[in-house]
């Protein structure tokens, strides 16, 4: 498939790590997605999609027109079309906040189709575009969606969060909380409950998620990996504690993980190739 990319102007890249089209035949139509430091938007112009939680008490979910997602602390199975015409949003996990009417919180292991959130938006955009729309027409009415969507002025908290949030970016998830907190010259249980309000988790959960993201880029399944190096590089002390995480995030254990990706290698030409894998 062909991914075009690219990050939004300012003020949106604020918010949002990218904007992109996908388009073209999958290699692999069932993907297994683990948790990573994001939520989404997609419009898909050529549908339908399928969803499945690995919870297996939630139902599964079919999507004709696009979905929203909140950040996920378990990973979940979706699967593409035969032809994928797509277009998305990788917010930053707590980017989501300023273009929603509603708690943050509520799509948190979940997906809400997009006009159920967002009125009339995909019709607006499928109108803008068309179908022999390049991906320039298209990331450019949907940038202008998301500006006319952004809200004027920040929510509580939200300045608190994207300063906190920015740092466990940057540190792959390695500072202590309770530092966020200090900081910022907020207590501990200040800082982990504007986190729930705008990205629908606790720091700590946060830093988690992005520190095993971290071990995932890092992973070059071309050469010979030393799980125990890589692991504690994104910092795993406990040898046991990775492996379990590793599991819940993937369903595979390390080893098992490393051999699906050898036998279905990737170019990584962008963001949706990192994380995601066939599901085998």
């Amino acid at each position: 498939m062909e991914y075009v990319g690219r990050v939004p102007a300012p003020p949106l890249d604020r918010f949002i790590d990218d904007i992109y089209c996908l388009t073209g035949v999958p290699h692999h139509r069932l993907m297994n997605v683990p948790p990573m430091p994001s939520a989404h938007l997609f419009l898909h112009l050529d549908g339908p999609v399928r969803l499945w939680d690995s919870d297996r008490s939630v139902p599964p979910a079919v999507f004709t027109d696009g979905w929203f997602m909140g950040v996920w602390t378990r990973r979940f199975l979706f699967e593409y079309p035969p032809h994928v015409r797509l277009v998305g949003v990788h917010f930053k996990p707590w980017g989501m906040s300023p273009f929603v009417d509603m708690p943050t919180a509520d799509l948190r292991n979940r997906w809400a189709p997009v006009d159920a959130v967002w009125q009339r938006s995909v019709d607006r955009i499928r109108n803008r575009t068309g179908d022999a729309a390049s991906a320039a027409e298209t990331l450019r009415a949907l940038e202008e969606e998301l500006r006319s969507r952004l809200a004027e002025a920040p929510a509580r908290g939200l300045d608190l969060v994207q300063h906190t949030g920015g740092r466990l970016e940057t540190s792959h998830g390695a500072i202590p909380v309770s530092s966020l907190a200090d900081a910022a010259g907020v207590s501990g249980n200040h800082l982990a409950n504007v986190f729930k309000t705008h990205v629908g988790v606790t720091p700590k959960r946060m830093a988690r998620i992005y520190r095993f993201a971290r071990l995932i880029v890092s992973v070059d399944a071309l050469r010979p990996v030393d799980w125990s190096e890589l692991a504690q590089a994104a910092g795993y002390f406990d040898h046991a504690h990775f492996s379990r995480e590793f599991k819940d995030f993937t369903g595979h254990s390390p080893t098992g993980y490393l051999a699906l990706v050898r036998r279905f290698p990737t170019e990584r030409r962008g963001p949706h190739d990192f994380g995601p894998m066939p599901a085998d």
